[in-house]
C-alpha cells in the first residue's frame, strides 16, 4: 500500500492523555467506571467507536455517490463493547454499527448498501476476521 496520509498519535495508558502529532487531539484518558474507573477521561474503545463511525460514514457516502444514491439524511453509529476475551483471558472488542436510514433505504436496499459499505471501508476491512462487526439497520 501507498500511503496517502498516516496519522501519528501517542498515548501513555488508559489514565493518561492521547495527544496526536499535530496537537489537533489531546485528549485526558481514564477508565470507564463499567471497568472500575473514575469516568475522568474518554477511553481507546470511544476513540475507536468515533473514528470508525465516521470511516463507515464517508466510505458509505462513496459508495452512495457511484450508485446515484441520496445518502444525506443517513446517521452512521459504531457501538464498541470490550469483553473478555474466552480463548486467552485477556479482553476483545466486538462492534454494531447503526445506519439511521431514511424512508428510500429501509429494506433490502439499505441492507445492501451496509454490506457493500462494509465490504469497502478501510476499518472494516481491518477489523474483518479479528472483531465482530454487526450491521444494524433503523
Amino acid at each position: 500500500m501507498d500511503a496517502l496520509y498516516t496519522a501519528v498519535a501517542t498515548a501513555n495508558g488508559r489514565e493518561g492523555r492521547a495527544v496526536s502529532s499535530d496537537g489537533k487531539l489531546d485528549l485526558p484518558l481514564g477508565f470507564p467506571k463499567a471497568l472500575g474507573g473514575n469516568d475522568q477521561g474518554t477511553n481507546p474503545e470511544q476513540l475507536f467507536a468515533a473514528g470508525y463511525a465516521a470511516c463507515f460514514a464517508s466510505a458509505m457516502g462513496n459508495i452512495a455517490r457511484q450508485e446515484k444514491i441520496d445518502v444525506s439524511d443517513v446517521s452512521v453509529t459504531a457501538e464498541v463493547s470490550i469483553g473478555k476475551d474466552e480463548t486467552d483471558g485477556g479482553f476483545a472488542l466486538s462492534v454494531v454499527m447503526r445506519a439511521e436510514l431514511p424512508d428510500h433505504l429501509q429494506g433490502a436496499a439499505g441492507e445492501e448498501l451496509l454490506r457493500k459499505t462494509h465490504a469497502f471501508c478501510p476499518y472494516s476491512k481491518a477489523t474483518r476476521g479479528n472483531i465482530q462487526v454487526d450491521l444494524v439497520t433503523e
